[in-house]
């Protein structure tokens, strides 16, 4: 046996105390003795910081009355109070110790996560009871020593409630639920607390059935437990049975109405965990604690009302609430929530007031508000003076500058960023996207793979999108390639993507057949294929695809309607048009938009109708603009008896501009189908003195990453001479054989040279 005297090691070490910070660290209600006592117990300390021990001991033996237990108190004190060394001193010159003692020290150890000094002093223990093994167990437990711990557990004498528990919260953190289970399984006795801990890992681990069935097996769950299973519930999607339970429950507590409500909130039912937070203050008077604000703010965020954040905020300054936000967090859900409503002097305000609770999550938050409203300067502003920053506040700079169309500055922000993760270059492959920069996107793309950065889906979703905008069908074709060997499974936007790029690049079938293979479909699956059948001039496929759409439970939206009318347009499916344009509003409650209007416009006009287009014109409940007298206009060139109508259009159009050369053009091309040359000539020569010109047809071509483009009559291109005389040859070619066609109409790929 170790001697009772026994001596733990102590390093030496240099504490400088002010008196008065000790003064302000041990307040007199924290000692239950004299003021002489006191001023001893402050002096012990010094000596003991100071490495004092001869003085020290002369204080301690001159203590009266004091005795074990005194100086056991005095030492649980002070290692309470963050002085564990100077309690270790103390520890060293008691002229006393029990059992009590060295449970106070090991327990010391033990929370300051000191697991060796703990081992040591637990071996050299004279006497140890269930508190000493309890102690020591629960520190290697929390050490992660799992095996150590476990060897501990099966030669503990004796075991009480708390070590069982201990045991069950070890293996249960350190993800050994099944043998969690068998403990809890062998406990002799189990209290509520058990019950709970056993419930809790079974909600932490994803196995809400099992939670479940321990639950029914309860006797007294308390509301800790209901409130656990609800929270799991919520958190995992489930809100229906999170609800059932809540309303289940005997009695409730801020924070069972709080996991509720956060679950309502971020599940993405705002507006229920507005009217649950209502509920509870008007029915149970309960007080709200910071995390269900918290969730309120989300909630207001989530439903896009900022008079309701800011009903919400002066909520908050009435009842003094914000009084309880200790750590800030509040506060940053507050600028989370302006940021996000674009309200950013109201945000700024409480990002300023608040700098003592500065986080880089409010910083990202007020930098994306900035970006938002277009205030590039003040979010750089704040970039350049913010303590530190992180990966998402160099992408938040890079998007913003990408989205203002300054790429260059967006550039110098992303070649100074040091470590560039796959979302910041996703973020530059979109942005050059988006600024139609498509071989300098190819680049990023290209570079990103050099670098070993495994692309996103999104960046490949990206990339398949700005292929089909721009029809470049090889590249297309490529990305899917990839995707194919890398990614096991498409989801569900990729394979959207890909049915849209192979539609816009003219391969309808490829679409049809991936769209034929997916397992799961969505709204913008049957909207991209209704749209690539309108397109491709394929109306009866595109109409039978609506009404596979319908028998499949999905609701049309305004851009299904979009596809469908421009498919009975193409189709000269008039009647079927009207009904389908009259059944959005009527039926399915969607308001027609611009679109809607043109293609019905459209409709009309390619079946002959021009005049009862320009009645349904005339009609419209809103003045009309450019687009709604051009695409009137348009539908004149395809009958030869509408120059009136043509003209009436071309009025208005002009009214709003008076140079559109489109408008010129258009009537002047109507003129000329109908034999009414002189007028034609006349317009032309009104065109020529104000100046007036139609911007320049275009086509291009990729040819090795290259993209090339030419306009009508353009000859910049370096190859311009080489590429005339091959028209020509053409030209001359096809003139032998009887057959006349200019060279400015002749075809490159896809695409027509004005």
């Amino acid at each position: 046996m170790h001697s009772c005297n026994a001596v733990i090691p102590v390093s030496r070490h240099s504490i400088n105390l002010i008196w008065y910070h000790l003064g302000c660290r041990f307040s007199k209600s924290q000692f239950l003795y004299s003021n002489t006592q006191c001023v001893n117990d402050y002096g012990i300390l010094k000596c003991l910081s100071d490495q004092n021990i001869q003085e020290a001991q002369r204080l301690l033996n001159e203590i009266p009355d004091r005795g074990v237990v005194g100086w056991t108190s005095l030492l649980t004190k002070y290692s309470k109070n963050g002085f564990l060394k100077e309690a270790q001193l103390l520890f060293n010159i008691m002229p006393e110790r029990n059992i009590v003692t060295y449970n106070s020290l090991l327990s010391a150890y033990v929370q300051s996560g000191r697991i060796n000094d703990a081992r040591y002093l637990f071996e050299v223990m004279p006497d140890r009871n269930v508190v000493s093994w309890t102690s020591f167990f629960c520190g290697l437990m929390n050490a992660g020593q799992i095996v150590e711990a476990r060897k501990l557990f099966d030669l503990m004498p004796e075991r009480n409630t708390v070590t069982w528990n201990s045991m069950v919260v070890g293996l249960i953190r350190n993800g050994s639920l099944d043998e969690a289970r068998r403990i809890f399984d062998e406990m002799p006795l189990k209290s509520q607390v058990t019950w709970n801990i056993m419930i809790n890992g079974y909600v932490e681990n994803h196995t809400m059935e099992e939670a479940r069935n321990l639950f029914e097996q309860m006797n007294d769950p308390n509301v800790i437990t209901w409130t656990s299973l609800i929270s799991g519930y919520c958190r995992y999607g489930d809100i229906e049975e999170g609800l059932f339970l809540f309303r289940s429950m005997p009695n409730k507590n801020i924070v069972s109405w709080t996991a509720m409500i956060g679950g309502f909130a971020w599940n993405g039912f705002y507006e229920k965990a507005l009217l649950l937070f209502l509920e509870m203050q008007e029915n149970y008077s309960i007080q709200p604690n910071g995390e269900t604000l918290i969730s309120l703010a989300y909630a207001c965020v989530g439903l896009g009302i900022s008079n309701l954040g800011k009903q919400l905020h002066a909520h908050l300054i009435v009842n003094n609430w914000i009084s309880d936000d200790h750590d800030g967090r509040l506060m940053k859900s507050l600028i989370h929530m302006y940021s996000t409503f674009n309200t950013m002097d109201f945000a700024e305000h409480i990002y300023i007031k608040n700098l003592n609770f500065f986080s880089i999550q409010s910083c990202n938050s007020m930098i994306n508000g900035y970006i938002r409203i277009g205030q590039l300067e003040k979010a750089r502003n704040l970039f350049e003076h913010v303590p530190c920053r992180d990966k998402i506040t160099w992408t938040s700079m890079i998007n913003g500058y990408l989205l203002n169309g300054q790429v260059e500055i967006a550039c110098r922000f992303f070649n100074n960023m040091q470590d560039k993760d796959e979302i910041v270059w996703t973020t530059m492959i979109s942005g050059h996207v988006q600024n139609e920069l498509f071989d300098k996107a190819m680049f990023f793309f290209m570079e990103m793979r050099r670098r070993e950065v495994l692309p996103l889906k999104s960046t490949y979703a990206v990339l398949i999108g700005a292929a089909g905008a721009m029809c470049y069908l090889d590249q297309g074709k490529q990305f899917h390639c990839m995707l194919m060997k890398t990614q096991p499974k498409l989801d569900l936007i990729l394979e959207n993507s890909l049915i849209s790029m192979y539609a816009k690049c003219g391969e309808i079938n490829e679409s049809r057949f991936i769209f034929s293979n997916m397992i799961s479909r969505d709204l913008i699956t049957w909207n991209s294929m209704i749209m690539g059948f309108s397109h491709h001039g394929l109306p009866n496929e595109a109409l039978k695809l609506f009404e596979s759409m319908r028998e499949s439970n999905f609701q049309p939206n305004s851009v299904t309607f979009l596809g469908i009318l421009s498919a009975c347009s193409h189709a000269g499916l008039v009647d079927r048009g009207w009904k389908l344009y009259n059944a959005m509003s009527d039926y399915y409650g969607i308001s027609p938009c611009l679109e809607h209007y043109i293609c019905i416009i459209n409709l009309l006009g390619r079946a002959g109708k021009v005049k009862e287009a320009e009645d349904f014109v005339l009609r419209l409940p809103f003045e009309k603009g450019l687009a709604i007298w051009g695409a009137l206009l348009g539908v004149c060139g395809f009958g030869e008896k509408n120059a009136d109508i043509a003209n009436r259009a071309v009025e208005q159009v002009l009214k709003l501009d008076s140079f559109n050369a489109p408008a010129y053009v258009a009537l002047c091309n109507i003129y000329a189908a109908t034999g009414r040359h002189v007028e034609e000539r006349i317009l032309r020569r009104e065109m020529g003195v104000k100046g007036v010109r139609k911007v320049p047809g275009c086509s291009w071509i990729l040819l090795k990453g290259r993209v090339h483009v030419f306009f009508s009559g353009d000859r910049s291109h370096p190859q311009s001479n080489e590429i005339f005389s091959v028209l020509v040859g053409v030209s001359e070619y096809h003139s032998e054989g009887g057959e006349e066609i200019r060279c400015g109409e002749i075809v490159l790929g896809h695409y027509l040279i004005d």
